[in-house]
């Protein structure tokens, strides 16, 4: 969670866009809720330290679900950010 809201918050002040802390939550919310989707597929509450399937689970489910939702919500979804996404995320 916290780590999500770094790198956005990170990537506004990068970005100069302005509005850091209020809009950090704009640009992480997509990625929180596929990581709380890939938490709630895996059952990572089972085991939540280990690297596989847990962690990699969660992390491949925050990139990919945070990019469909950042589509759905008329957010840009370009290749560069998907690739910064996924290395800052994993």
């Amino acid at each position: 969670l916290l780590l999500i809201l770094a790198f956005a918050a990170i990537g506004r002040e990068a970005h100069a866009r302005g509005d850091i802390i209020g809009g950090a939550f704009t640009t992480a919310w997509p990625f929180l809720a596929g990581a709380a989707i890939g938490w709630i597929a895996l059952r990572a509450w089972r085991s939540p330290l280990v690297l596989w399937p847990s962690g990699v689970g969660i992390w491949i489910g925050a990139v990919i679900v945070g990019m469909l939702l950042r589509a759905a919500t008329g957010q840009t979804v370009v290749l560069a950010f998907v690739i910064v996404a996924l290395i800052s995320l994993g």
